[in-house]
């Protein structure tokens, strides 16, 4: 085990959160998240809403978005407990085959360890048109 895979530090925690995600390993990306998390999907986006708890934020936004999404991270703003990534999500529509390509920002809270806020800020309406009418 490296110290990556044990750090604290906020933007180790954060990159954990995303390289769980893009391998489908739910278990450790809900190791990253506290057991009072919150997790906010931006309104107008398909999961749009605030989910609770490691289980809640893996069932009803993870599985959901895996099976189609993908983001990825590339530059991280860190100041203290605060994480910003700047990424992009890419996917193929499978209702109607066109292709997501966006860029969206991610705002994480990292307390002892753990992701306790999340809030993600995307332009909703290029996703919007790739979706079903």
């Amino acid at each position: 085990m490296s110290d990556f895979d044990t750090s604290a530090a906020p933007a180790d925690v954060v990159r954990r959160q995303y390289l769980a995600s893009a391998a489908g390993d739910l278990t450790a990306l809900r190791a990253t998240l506290a057991p009072d998390v919150e997790w906010t999907e931006m309104a107008g986006f398909p999961l749009a809403g605030t989910y609770r708890t490691p289980d809640g934020v893996t069932s009803n936004v993870m599985e959901q978005l895996g099976k189609d999404w993908t983001a990825h991270d590339d530059t991280y703003v860190v100041d203290g407990e605060n994480v910003v990534v700047l990424a992009r999500y890419t996917a193929t529509n499978r209702a109607t085959g066109k292709p997501v390509d966006v860029r969206v920002a991610h705002h994480f809270v990292v307390r002892g360890g753990l992701i306790v806020r999340f809030e993600q800020f995307v332009d909703t309406a290029l996703v919007r048109a790739a979706m079903p009418t």
